[in-house]
């Protein structure tokens, strides 16, 4: 990417700051801040894995004005999408469902042959890259700017710096697939860094959050940020990094710095499955990232769960609720009809080897089952002991179930005379009988494997929460910046319309008009009370109102 884009250190630096009121270029867009002297910036992650509700969360970020709480918001005259636009997979026909339809049609655009409108900058998450980031390059980052509806693009490379005010910057990292970045991506940093004013404001945007993962094996993404806020650190002198922004994790959570220094949010709720959020630690040690020369190295140890104005935890969605949604991995067979049939030919191709090699079935289930789950257990949550532990336990069970769909089988065949006949025609049908009772049997025990795993050993919570699909509690960010404070509005919406309640919006209704409209009207609501950050290490806290 730097290689594409080779120009002076100056024009990296003009670039941040092209937006900014006075400058020369007229074409584009700029922050001028609002009757109250307000610039607004929106903030939104994990896009594009349906329709339904990426686009009611663009319908909401589109609105020239926004009522939450019985507070009036302005729509962001930046829009930074934090990661992932498009899920599982970056692919053509992907980004055009699932993230440039819904934007576009959420906010028509006002004037396509202008440049003119307000910016949009992404940060690729892993599955942006998943392509190599051939795809994401050629629409963020090309010369002729790309119109998402009214929103326009301007970044040349996946990694960006731009001047928010006089005080306050937005800087946004590629860590790429390996938690790491190159040695461009420092270089810009170091430059941009050097022509900020001194006692300058960050806010600090990374692909994952890597406060949520200090026990996961191998995970760097957390000492990436910091290694690169050190870079502005070490530059300029009373720099400041009160915020930090992530998605990548699909739900709210905002965590305080020890020395109430800085605000760490997770917000992944752009439109992606929902993720949990019963397993959020109350606290986290940050000692595995002090490497000596890290902006958190001997500046913030630790973490604590932030709490809104009823003391509850800073969590979207609640603890409570997120425990009786995962209640539904007991129905996991309507959820996943397909995987629970999968599950059922395990079971009855493990009967056929049974009996072909004239083992038992005890002997040769328990030995297929849990190398099996050891393979998909290690892939999702690391080695170890408590994944051999429960690798084990789930081949015993599934053995067991591999037993009882045999036995049950031959009870039917025999209670009732069987199915006689024809061989041929005797062998397909017992083999249908094998892998519908199978699958019931099997996959009733992998949903009752996610809850267990999930509920009480912190492992499974990525699958036991896509298996359900839940298009609920859907988030954003809005932020309001004047003077030396951040206001941060968490904006949810915990209810989506099904594709059944959309409708063309032939009334023209909305400031855009969105194509499509709810048969019901949209019901936003703030996560928490608003939250400001960079006034003074007291307002920081988590009791910080707006």
């Amino acid at each position: 990417m730097a290689a594409l884009d080779t120009v002076p250190e100056d024009e990296l630096v003009k670039r941040a700051r092209q937006f900014l009121p006075g400058q020369d270029n007229q074409e584009v867009w700029n922050f001028g801040p609002d009757s109250d002297g307000a610039v607004w910036v929106d903030f939104v992650a994990d896009l594009g894995d349906g329709f339904d509700a990426t686009y009611a969360i663009a319908s909401l970020i589109s609105q020239e004005t926004l009522t939450v709480g019985g507070q009036q918001t302005r729509r962001g005259q930046l829009l930074v999408m934090g990661g992932d636009e498009v899920y599982p997979r970056a692919a053509s026909e992907t980004y055009q469902k699932q993230l440039r339809d819904p934007y576009d049609w959420a906010f028509p655009d006002p004037n396509p042959g202008l440049l003119k409108g307000p910016p949009v900058y992404a940060v690729p998450g892993n599955h942006d890259w998943y392509d190599g980031l051939v795809l994401f390059l050629a629409l963020f980052c090309r010369k002729d700017h790309m119109h998402l509806g009214g929103w326009r693009t301007h970044q040349r490379r996946s990694y960006f710096a731009v001047q928010l005010t006089d005080q306050w910057w937005l800087w946004a990292i590629d860590a790429q697939l390996v938690d790491d970045v190159d040695q461009p991506q420092k270089e810009y940093f170091l430059e941009i860094a050097k022509a900020m004013p001194d006692n300058a404001k960050i806010i600090l945007c990374g692909p994952e959050p890597g406060w949520l993962y200090t026990g996961k094996a191998g995970n760097r993404a957390l000492r990436v940020m910091s290694y690169i806020g050190s870079i502005a650190l070490k530059q300029r002198r009373g720099l400041t990094i009160p915020l930090v922004l992530s998605g990548d994790t699909h739900h709210y959570s905002r965590y305080v710095a020890d020395d109430g220094s800085a605000q760490f949010v997770t917000s992944g709720g752009g439109g992606a499955f929902l993720h949990p959020t019963h397993q959020v630690e109350p606290s986290v040690n940050l000692d595995r990232v002090s490497d000596g020369y890290s902006w958190l190295s001997g500046q913030i140890k630790g973490l604590r769960l932030g709490a809104n104005e009823q003391g509850r935890e800073a969590v979207y969605p609640s603890k409570a609720d997120s425990l009786s949604m995962l209640r539904g991995n007991f129905v996991f067979v309507a959820y996943n009809p397909a995987f629970a049939l999968v599950l059922g030919a395990a079971y009855w191709l493990i009967s056929l080897m049974g009996k072909a090699l004239t083992y038992d079935i005890y002997y040769i289930a328990p030995i297929l089952l849990v190398a099996g789950f050891w393979g998909y257990t290690k892939n999702q949550e690391g080695g170890g002991a408590k994944t051999g532990l429960v690798s084990l336990a789930n081949g015993i069970v599934h053995s067991l179930g591999v037993a009882a769909t045999v036995t049950l089988v031959a009870w039917f065949n025999g209670r009732f005379g069987g199915l006689g006949g024809w061989p041929r025609t005797s062998f397909l049908l017992t083999a249908a009988e094998t892998i519908l009772i199978g699958g019931l049997v099997g996959g009733s025990l992998f949903g009752a494997y996610l809850y267990v795993t999930s509920r009480w050993l912190n492992m499974n919570h990525n699958d036991a929460f896509s298996s359900m699909r839940r298009d609920s509690h859907r988030h954003f960010l809005r932020m309001r910046i004047k003077g030396d404070t951040v206001t941060v509005f968490p904006v949810g919406l915990t209810d989506v319309p099904k594709r059944r309640d959309w409708r063309l919006n032939s009334e023209k209704l909305g400031n855009p008009a969105p194509v499509y409209t709810p048969q019901s009207a949209l019901k936003p609501q703030l996560i928490e009370q608003p939250f400001s950050v960079g006034a003074t290490p007291a307002q920081n806290d988590t009791d910080s109102l707006a």
